[in-house]
């Protein structure tokens, strides 16, 4: 299975399609630091990443139509025109860069498309915006006219309700809901060509924060685990009723594996200042302010934020019992974004966790990726059947 990948970053996205089975022909990415790290580290032969055909590359300048037979194409468009932490500037933003997704998807057809973005993109302000992506991933070949205003080409593509090339689908999703230990709500755009009559993608969840409660609440295995003690304060407030409720059905929730917590993921990597471990280097200056709190050990860590307006505060720190607050190394940012240990970061720290923090977790790109790979694969086995 071949795939392209636009707005690659320092590759989250990239690694857990490589997971799921995909290989790229080809990844662009525009950031120099980006592509500088995930060279670094194909030079050093890190698995996937060796493998990985990155270009410094605007988007803009590249012809899609010298690409075919393309299994998968993905991405994430730059999510700050829809952030809620942005200027909420959405098409009007300079940095939008959907319309280049969809020629990219017009100019490939490939069998399938995933798109990333922020749950931001889903809000009443930018429901037509929403609408038009939709619509235009539908029908790409119903361009834009040129000196066209978009509202007119939304019209427009509302009324061409035929000859529609991609079955479109768009999912809200919480990446702790799929392995990733980051509470990370995000929009997943996934598209099937027509010519491929398989059942839709389900992207079922695989954890749950109802299961990570009754291992935390109920048996206590989860303190057993890491051997220590549950906490005499109990569940935090806003966990108390789900917990009662547990309690009053006496059985687990359901069959899904428990919410992957801070301390799940930092185990065995010791404090900041190991050497054995890349990366993992204390930055000075963390503060808790309101708003902007720490995240606690015994949850999914809050969304990781790319600092694009200064440095991030407390969304970027870990939360002590005893009230102190201090940053994550890039170490840890890069385990809570699922990307393995031998993956080296080069330059500050600063613009390593703007990467992490504009990166898609790698547990929630390899459920959505697998799911995909499922449905062309069913495609190209019917394929083959029929011409056997």
């Amino acid at each position: 299975m071949r795939s392209i990948e636009l707005f690659s970053g320092c590759g989250g996205l990239a690694m857990g399609l490589s997971i799921a089975g995909f290989q790229s022909a080809y990844m662009a990415e525009w950031d120099h630091h980006s592509v500088t790290n995930v060279l670094h580290n194909r030079d050093r032969g890190i698995k996937y990443v060796r493998d990985w055909p990155i270009h410094l590359q605007d988007v803009r300048l590249v012809n899609w139509s010298s690409y075919q037979d393309i299994d998968l194409l993905a991405g994430g468009p730059p999510c700050q025109p829809f952030s809620i932490g942005g200027l909420h500037k959405g098409h009007e933003d300079y940095r939008d860069m959907w319309p280049e997704a969809v020629r990219a998807v017009r100019e490939i057809m490939p069998a399938a498309f995933i798109f990333e973005n922020v749950r931001g993109l889903t809000r009443g302000a930018f429901a037509n915006y929403l609408e038009w992506i939709i619509l235009s991933l539908s029908r790409p070949h119903v361009e834009r006219f040129d000196g066209e205003c978009r509202e007119d080409h939304l019209n427009r593509l509302r009324k061409e309700q035929s000859d529609v090339e991609y079955r479109v689908q768009v999912f809200k999703v919480n990446a702790a809901d799929y392995g990733a230990a980051q509470k990370r709500h995000r929009v997943i755009f996934v598209g099937i060509r027509k010519d491929i009559s398989i059942a839709f993608p389900s992207l079922e969840q695989s954890h749950s924060r109802e299961r990570l409660l009754w291992d935390q609440w109920i048996t206590e295995e989860y303190w057993d685990r890491h051997s220590i003690r549950a906490p005499k304060s109990g569940p935090a407030k806003a966990d108390a009723g789900v917990v009662r409720r547990l309690k009053k059905l006496e059985k687990c929730p359901n069959d899904s594996l428990p919410w992957r917590t801070v301390r799940d993921v930092m185990v065995g990597l010791g404090e900041p200042g190991d050497n054995a471990c890349p990366n993992h280097i204390l930055q000075p200056g963390a503060r808790s302010y309101p708003g902007h709190t720490g995240s606690p050990l015994d949850q999914p860590s809050k969304a990781l934020k790319a600092g694009v307006h200064g440095v991030p505060g407390g969304e970027n720190t870990m939360a002590f019992s005893d009230g102190s607050v201090r940053y994550f190394t890039v170490r840890e940012a890069a385990r809570l974004q699922g990307m393995p240990d031998d993956f080296k970061f080069i330059g500050s720290w600063t613009e390593n966790m703007r990467q992490l923090g504009n990166a898609v977790p790698t547990q929630l790109a390899e459920a959505v990726a697998k799911e995909v790979f499922s449905v062309l694969s069913a495609w190209k086995q019917a394929g083959r059947r029929t011409a056997a």
